[in-house]
C-alpha cells in the first residue's frame, strides 16, 4: 500500500506543478484574477488544471479501492500510467489542444480500469 500512497501523492504534486504554471501564465500574459480568459495559452493551462482536478475525483478513490479490492501493486502501476497520462495530455493540450488525445485515453483508461477493478472487487469481497 506504500506504493499507492507514493502514487497518489506524486498525482496530487502534479496537480500543484499544473496550478502553479496556471500562475505563471497568468502573469505572462497579463490576466488579473479574478479573470479565467483571455490569453490561448493560458487558457490551455488552465483547462489542464481544471480537466486533472475532475479526473482527479475519480482516480483517488478508485486507485485506493482497487488496491484494497484488488491488488496494491496493479494500483501503483495504473496510478502510474495516469500521471504519465495526464503530464502528455498538459504537454500536448497547451502545445496544441487537437493532439491531446493520448494523453485523454491513457487517463481515462486507467480511470476505468481502477472504478471497474475496484467495484468488482468490492462485490466479490461482498458476497465472500
Amino acid at each position: 500500500m506504500q506504493l499507492v500512497g507514493i502514487v497518489t501523492l506524486l498525482a496530487l504534486i502534479q496537480y500543484f506543478v499544473f496550478g502553479l504554471r496556471v500562475g505563471q501564465a497568468r502573469g505572462k500574459f497579463g490576466i488579473e484574477a479574478p479573470a479565467i480568459s483571455g490569453h490561448p495559452v493560458f487558457e490551455r493551462h488552465f483547462r489542464v488544471h481544471q480537466n486533472t482536478m475532475e479526473q482527479l475525483v475519480l482516480f483517488l478513490p478508485a486507485v485506493w479501492l482497487f488496491a484494497t479490492y484488488v491488488s496494491a501493486g496493479i494500483a501503483a502501476v495504473l496510478g502510474v500510467v495516469f500521471i504519465i497520462g495526464r503530464a502528455l495530455y498538459a504537454r500536448a493540450y497547451v502545445a496544441e489542444p487537437k493532439t491531446r488525445e493520448t494523453g485523454a485515453l491513457l487517463t481515462a483508461g486507467a480511470n476505468a480500469v481502477l472504478l471497474l477493478g475496484g467495484l468488482i472487487g468490492a462485490l466479490m469481497h461482498m458476497v465472500r
